[in-house]
C-alpha cells in the first residue's frame, strides 16, 4: 500500500515539478545544456522553417498526450503557412458544436477560428490512460519552466539508463534533466521519428530543438514585436536625451 502511494505520488510529481530548474538526488542544481536560438537576443528572430519543422514534431508525437489550448489553428499565419494550408491541418480535427435547431449537440471538423483540438475531452481521461498522470498542456510550458527551450530540449534528449545504484518504480523512466530524474514519460522522440519536407535529418536532437523552438513561439508569439517595439523605443529615447540634452546647454550657456 505504502508502495502504492508513493508511485502515485511520484507520477504527480511528473506532471508539476519541472516548474522548477532541474536538480540531481543530492538536491543540486543540473547545467542544462545552453544551445544557440534563432530567437536569442534583442534582434532575434524565430526561424519559419524551424517553426515549421517543430509544428510538425508537435502535431505528429506531443499532440497524442499533450494539448496546445492557447494557440488558435489560425495563428499558424506566424508560422509561414496560407489560408488553405491553415484550413486543412484544423479540418482533420473534429470539435463538438451547438446546439443545433433540435438542441443537440453535434460534432464538426475544426475551423480556423477554434482551438488547437486536445487529446482528451477532460482531465479525468487523461489520467485515466496515462497511470494517474495529466500531461500537461504545452502553451505556456516555455514560460513556466526555468530554462525555457533549452529546458525542453534538455528534457527531451535527456534519456538515459539509471545509475545502478538507483531503483527506478514502475512505470516511471530515468531522465538527467527532469526535476528529481524519474519521470512518468517515456522517451517521446526517436531517430527518423518524422520525416521532414526540407530533407533536415530527424534525429532526436535536431527534433528536439525544433519543437522547443515551436513551444517557445507558442507561449511568446508577440516577442518579435515586442523586441522591434524595444528598439524602436531605446531610439526615441537615444534622440530624446540627446535634444534635450542640448536644449539645457543652450538655457544654461549665459548663466556661466
Amino acid at each position: 500500500m505504502k508502495k502504492q502511494i508513493l508511485t502515485l505520488a511520484v507520477v504527480a510529481v511528473a506532471g508539476f515539478g519541472a516548474f522548477v530548474a532541474p536538480v540531481n538526488a543530492a538536491g543540486t542544481a543540473v547545467e542544462l545544456p545552453k544551445r544557440d536560438w534563432s530567437f536569442d537576443g534583442a534582434l532575434g528572430t524565430y526561424d519559419r522553417n524551424q517553426l515549421q519543422r517543430g509544428f510538425q514534431v508537435y502535431k505528429e508525437v506531443c499532440a497524442a498526450c499533450h494539448g496546445l489550448d492557447r494557440v488558435f489553428y489560425r495563428n499558424l499565419t506566424a508560422l509561414g503557412y496560407n489560408e488553405e494550408q491553415i484550413k486543412t491541418i484544423a479540418s482533420e480535427y473534429s470539435v463538438v458544436d451547438g446546439p443545433d435547431d433540435e438542441g443537440e449537440m453535434f460534432d464538426r471538423p475544426a475551423r480556423p477560428s477554434d482551438r488547437f483540438v486536445g487529446p482528451y475531452p477532460n482531465i479525468q481521461a487523461a489520467r485515466s490512460v496515462n497511470n494517474g498522470a495529466y500531461p500537461p498542456d504545452l502553451s505556456l510550458i516555455a514560460k513556466s519552466r526555468a530554462g525555457g527551450a533549452d529546458y525542453i530540449a534538455a528534457l527531451l534528449t535527456g534519456y538515459e539508463q539509471a545509475p545502478a545504484d538507483v531503483e527506478v518504480m514502475a512505470g516511471m523512466h530515468w531522465n538527467k534533466y527532469f526535476n528529481g530524474h524519474q519521470i512518468a514519460m517515456a522517451a517521446p522522440l526517436t531517430d527518423g521519428q518524422v520525416s521532414y519536407a526540407d530533407e533536415t535529418p530527424t534525429t532526436v536532437d535536431q527534433m528536439a530543438q525544433d519543437v522547443a523552438a515551436f513551444l517557445t513561439w507558442a507561449a511568446e508569439p508577440h516577442m518579435e514585436v515586442r523586441k522591434r517595439m524595444g528598439v524602436k523605443v531605446l531610439i526615441f529615447l537615444s534622440i530624446f536625451a540627446f535634444i534635450m540634452y542640448r536644449v539645457k546647454r543652450k538655457i544654461w550657456r549665459d548663466v556661466h
